[in-house]
């Protein structure tokens, strides 16, 4: 668990963890030099022998949880977002998937949401997600809710840890290098509450389009993905991103809303599918809770 600033939510994570019905567990909470009392939050907890804190001194994202796989000792790495929680039984039915399915290197669930203060929030019943192989499904669409992965110490030692040139999306950086060579699969229910509702979301979701732009880029040219991934999948994928970024904006900011639609009608695979969400952006009304958090995109 990397935290900055969130002591206001980490009780609720942590007390997450401790409710776990598997509890052989280890919590690892790195503090990435938060200037609030995340500290004082997660004392009371450190008298339990299985959570440990650490505090740096602002190394960013990727850092912060690469020092907390190489702190860890489990044959399992678990990540958990310190404004997220969640539910009970999410270790113990996930660890049993790779008890079944020896072979698989990622296991994730489906997520529900909740609001800046812990209420549940309605959410578009999420669709089908791929098992197996995933590198083309992956590539247009980062469908694992980090909150929610548990990955074997292994896959780490295979492909490499978070990559430090990027500072957003880097989960979906790692999914691809995983997706490559590992068996993905999940837990058809919802064991992960995702807060949304905090933040300035449309500034972070350009910064992570644009990032995940260039991640893409970066996988057709060196993780291989033009030789296993065809022309149309990899087209759809960067279409679908700067599509998903015009949905999100549709309603609160218009004129930018069009340029992304019009961005994404550079790739043919998506033109109609554009040209349909721009219709229905220019008719748009108040953007609902939880409709960014809904959409699809490697964001």
């Amino acid at each position: 668990m990397a935290a900055k600033n969130y002591a206001r939510f980490l009780p609720e994570a942590v007390e997450s963890v401790f409710a776990q019905t598997y509890t052989d567990w280890e919590l690892l909470v790195i503090d990435d030099g938060s200037s609030d009392d995340t500290p004082g939050a997660v004392r009371p907890y450190l008298a339990d022998r299985r959570a440990r804190y650490f505090r740096s001194d602002t190394l960013g994202q990727p850092r912060a949880k690469n020092l907390g796989i190489s702190l860890s000792r489990g044959r399992f790495v678990a990540f958990l977002d310190a404004d997220d929680a969640w539910e009970s039984t999410k270790l113990e039915k996930q660890l049993a998937v790779f008890s079944a399915k020896p072979d698989v290197g990622v296991v994730f669930c489906k997520r529900s949401l909740m609001d800046e203060e812990g209420r549940a929030l309605p959410a578009k019943p999420a669709s089908d997600f791929p098992t197996g192989f995933v590198l083309p499904q992956m590539f247009t669409q980062n469908f694992v809710c980090f909150s929610s992965a548990v990955v074997k110490r292994d896959v780490f030692a295979h492909v490499g840890r978070f990559d430090l040139l990027w500072d957003l999306a880097i989960d979906y950086d790692l999914w691809l290098r995983v997706a490559k060579f590992h068996r993905f699969d999940f837990v058809d229910e919802e064991l992960v509450r995702y807060r949304t509702g905090h933040g300035n979301l449309s500034k972070k979701l350009r910064d992570r389009v644009d990032t995940a732009m260039s991640i893409m880029h970066r996988a057709e040219s060196r993780y291989g993905v033009r030789d296993e991934v065809p022309a149309e999948v990899i087209a759809d994928g960067y279409a679908s991103t700067c599509q998903t970024l015009g949905y999100v904006l549709r309603a609160s900011e218009p004129t930018a809303s069009l340029r992304w639609y019009l961005r994404a009608l550079k790739w043919p695979a998506r033109r109609v599918i554009s040209l349909k969400g721009l219709a229905a952006g220019l008719v748009a009304g108040p953007r609902e809770k939880g409709a960014a958090e809904n959409a699809s995109a490697n964001v």
